[in-house]
């Protein structure tokens, strides 16, 4: 199994301090270097998940890893590139990524990241999740108490409604989890652990724990 090296975090760690096209171009190899590393790792992970949820089976890493290169033509900030590198293996790729819950994974020096759910779901898919969650509160509830989600995950984060949603009493037994507006499951990891040649064990066993509730937030 492909490992992350050093050298690819050190290479973010960089362009991190000298976020300019022309320190970039002369760093190419390095970043082309990491690039290769990173999409080598991402195989092995959409590999490992297939196990455990065939429904990825045929998603290729092209489809999943995201582009270096920041869109700044809305953001004050015009640093033009990332200092991460992120996939999402998602059922159709990360154009799905409005659609589906899924898998997500970051490396960045200092900032690593393992999460999955569903972010800002569109109007549609979040009120199908609060019917969901209103009929089958029980279910979800059952999943996130589950021994591996709470070793891994520990809680649903994203952020919430202060009020009740549109349509549901403010005691429902379940207000709780019906004022999310995304629902976000994260494990957080240290430079040294992405390194370690049992990094990859480690995201397919975060990854399986949050299978269920992936599964909660895709049916609808």
């Amino acid at each position: 199994m492909e490992q992350i090296h050093k050298s690819t975090l050190d290479f973010l760690n960089n362009l991190k301090h000298n976020n300019n096209r022309d320190w970039f171009i002369k760093n190419k190899p390095a970043y082309i270097a990491a690039k290769e590393n990173f999409e080598s790792f991402v195989q092995g992970l959409i590999d490992r998940i297939i196990d455990f949820d065939p429904i990825m089976k045929g998603l290729e890493v092209k489809n999943c890893v995201y582009r270096i290169n920041r869109d700044i033509r809305f953001s004050n900030d015009k640093s033009p590139y990332k200092s991460h590198l992120g996939a999402f293996i998602v059922r159709g790729g990360k154009r799905n990524g409005d659609k589906f819950a899924g898998y997500y994974f970051h490396i960045e020096s200092g900032k690593n990241i393992i999460a999955g759910g569903a972010y800002m779901p569109p109007s549609p898919w979040l009120s199908a999740i609060r019917e969901k969650i209103d009929d089958e509160g029980d279910k979800l509830i059952k999943i996130i108490n589950a021994k591996d989600f709470k070793k891994y995950l520990g809680k649903i984060d994203g952020e919430k409604l202060k009020k009740a949603p549109k349509g549901y009493p403010s005691d429902h037994p379940n207000i709780d989890l019906l004022r999310y507006k995304s629902f976000l499951v994260v494990n957080d990891v240290s430079d040294k652990d992405v390194l370690s040649d049992t990094y990859s064990d480690h995201v397919s066993s975060v990854f399986r724990a949050m299978k269920p509730f992936n599964d909660f937030l895709n049916e609808y």
